[in-house]
């Protein structure tokens, strides 16, 4: 029972995601949402997925985000064996941006 409600929580937290319309919206939520920690820790791993993805190595990432090698190291093998999120985020809001 405790995974079926796990599921449903999860469900219904994309579910209210998705229902956002605007940065400012997201922002706001994402503010109540989160404590500071949660979401700067949150925002430094899609940077460094950014950063991994343009090929920018580690020690760079450290420098430029603050992040530790384990930070890093857990969000490249995310990117290489993982659900294919970051790629997706890539491929519709920062390759698109390069592009323009």
């Amino acid at each position: 029972m405790k995974r079926e409600r796990q599921d449903a929580d999860m469900a219904a937290l994309f579910e209210a995601i998705l229902a956002l319309k605007t940065p400012e919206e997201c922002h706001a939520f994402f503010k109540d949402l989160c404590t500071y920690q949660e979401l700067n820790a949150i925002s430094q791993r899609l940077q460094v997925a950014k950063l991994l993805h343009e090929g920018h190595v580690f020690h760079d990432i450290v420098e430029e985000t603050g992040a530790s090698t384990a930070t890093i190291s857990r969000v490249n093998r995310v990117i290489k064996d993982g659900c294919n999120g970051y790629q997706l985020i890539f491929d519709r809001v920062y390759d698109k941006k390069e592009e323009s």
